[in-house]
């Protein structure tokens, strides 16, 4: 009898995430072990696989069935083993460029890969395999390795890769864990039958369930639209290329990621997962937005107030009265506060999300000693050991405009991550995850309105998909008062309104249908606001929202 191949390789460099990658491959063997048809199947398993190790494996084992676990990095490529034991990125146009090769040396029916954002990699690579599984974001060890138990449990029993599929996915929804909306799957029309009905296409699948579906807009689960996206929601778009850099960088020692962009294009959902990431590896999570006018009245009063939130988000009593001396500053107050009790009570790292910090600039005095204390703690966390266990994430939309030593800002140091608006790709899978069939003719109506700002669009699809508005309706209201964001736009109208050099710059640029030149100062600062978009060395209005709304309502 001719045993179907399978071939797992798995791959976890020693710079990247621990993954439980041994208990994975354990599981899927104790699948085959259960079997009736196990005579049928023959598992091959290699270890820390590099770049050779890929090709060789392929070469020589020639299977049916690819399955790969490990790192994944969306449009970075794949995570292999390098020679020194850190990784190396495989792109994905070398990986399809690999497989385009191999199909006509032999068959391979399937590739699962069982990575975080191995979607791109399985767009490559479809074309020249039968079946191909992918994730469309972070996965987590046991989210994968549900799917992997149910996927084989499957195909041990003689049933298909489509159905296989679907018992995976419902694997990981029975274990109550929300991420069986990450596994996808593509199919090539070319090699394979149609697929069941009772999926979105039949070229892009994704799983479904009774309680949640993406075939009818009248069963989809919407989430609240404002503020950040809940963290299981299907509805948020992950940006690979940032997330990956954050989760990285956040288990250095010391780290500090400081991440700016306009407002509701994302910094809060960023954060909360940048946390959450941070939580799953042990560490302690601080979470603050509470930059009210109480508490910003004198540097003293804020870094109390600072010290007593922080001393409650960990659990442990506040013992400001015992660290504060009236004989010290209140920067070296607040610094032994941290150093010789909440670090020192801590046995692992302690995140630090800051969102919003912008709102603490219009006050001179306390953004000044507040930003030069972080500034001093992530220096002091290149020395020592107890600092190095504070990582901290800054939010800010604003540009910071207020006076501080190059040497005292915590702005100019560390990992920048800048957030923009979304691509076609991303787009159109949020429209996907909203149930809407959509032409490109309409997915580029949208996109002209409001281009790929995350915030207006997940406020005008979830309008749509819920049958509020027609997608006609929405384009010719959105740009006026009676449209959906009202409050919004009068929000940037107040900001031009009372900077009349801005306030000109912005005529300048709705007042003509082509891309112009403007004040370069005053197009650095629309651009941070995200009213304007680059062009060369001209501007021109982000989109027709934009442009339509302030040539009504800019008075002259």
């Amino acid at each position: 009898m001719n045993r179907k191949k399978i071939l797992i390789l798995t791959a976890n460099p020693s710079n990247t995430q621990p993954l439980r990658l041994s208990e994975e491959v354990r599981e899927i063997k104790n699948a085959w072990e259960r079997s009736s048809k196990r005579e049928e199947f023959e598992i091959i398993v290699e270890e820390a696989v590099g770049t050779k190790e890929l090709r060789r494996a392929l070469l020589t084992h020639k299977p049916q069935i690819l399955h790969f676990s490990g790192h994944g990095g969306g449009e970075e490529g794949l995570f292999l083993m390098g020679d020194s034991g850190n990784y190396v990125l495989v792109t994905p146009n070398a990986l399809s460029s690999l497989f385009k090769v191999i199909k006509d040396i032999f068959t391979i029916e399937t590739v699962l890969l069982n990575a975080c954002y191995s979607e791109v990699q399985a767009e490559g690579i479809y074309p020249y395999i039968n079946y191909i599984i992918g994730m469309n974001k972070a996965i987590g060890d046991k989210a994968a390795i549900e799917f992997s138990i149910g996927f084989y449990d499957t195909i041990f029993n003689g049933e298909s890769i489509e159905n296989a599929f679907a018992l995976g996915c419902n694997a990981i929804e029975l274990e109550n864990i929300p991420e069986y909306l990450t596994p996808i799957f593509r199919t090539n029309s070319l090699f394979s039958k149609p697929i069941s009905s009772n999926y979105t296409s039949p070229n892009f699948i994704v799983p479904t369930s009774q309680s949640q579906t993406k075939v009818a807009c009248d069963n989809v689960i919407f989430d609240n639209i404002d503020g950040q996206v809940p963290l299981n929601s299907p509805f948020y778009i992950q940006r690979p290329e940032v997330e990956l850099k954050c989760y990285e960088f956040i288990l250095q020692p010391g780290a500090l990621i400081r991440i700016k962009a306009p407002r509701k294009m994302g910094k809060t959902s960023l954060i909360s997962r940048i946390l959450d990431h941070a939580k799953k590896q042990g560490y302690h999570t601080a979470f603050l937005n509470l930059w009210s006018k109480e508490n910003l009245t004198d540097l003293n009063t804020f870094l109390q107030e600072f010290c007593a939130i922080i001393s409650e988000e960990l659990g442990v009593e506040e013992k400001i009265d015992k660290y504060w001396s009236k004989r010290l500053s209140s920067q070296k107050n607040c610094t032994n506060y941290f150093k010789k009790y909440l670090l020192k009570a801590i046995e692992t790292p302690l995140v630090l999300g800051l969102d919003d910090v912008d709102q603490i600039f219009p006050y001179t005095e306390i953004a000044q000693g507040f930003f030069a204390l972080l500034r001093a703690w992530h220096e002091n966390g290149k020395n020592e050991e107890r600092w190095q266990k504070l990582r901290l994430v800054l939010a800010h939309s604003q540009e910071v405009y207020v006076s501080l030593n190059v040497n005292q800002s915590p702005f100019n140091v560390g990992l920048p991550i800048v957030i923009g608006e979304f691509n076609t790709a991303q787009i159109k899978e949020l429209i996907q995850r909203h149930g809407l069939n959509w032409s490109e003719v309409e997915i580029e109506k949208l996109k002209g309105m409001i281009d790929g700002h995350p915030y207006l669009l997940r406020t005008a699809l979830y309008q749509i998909a819920k049958g509020d508005l027609t997608l006609e309706k929405f384009l010719k209201i959105a740009p006026t008062d009676e449209g959906l964001f009202g409050d919004f736009l009068y929000h940037y109208l107040l900001v031009l309104e009372d900077d009349k050099f801005l306030k000109t710059a912005m005529q300048q640029v709705i007042e003509s249908d082509a891309p112009v030149k403007i004040d370069s100062v005053q197009a650095f600062k629309l651009r941070s606001m995200g009213l304007i978009e680059s062009k060369g060395n001209q501007v021109q209005s982000l989109c027709n929202l934009y442009r339509l709304y302030f040539q009504e309502h800019l008075s002259d």
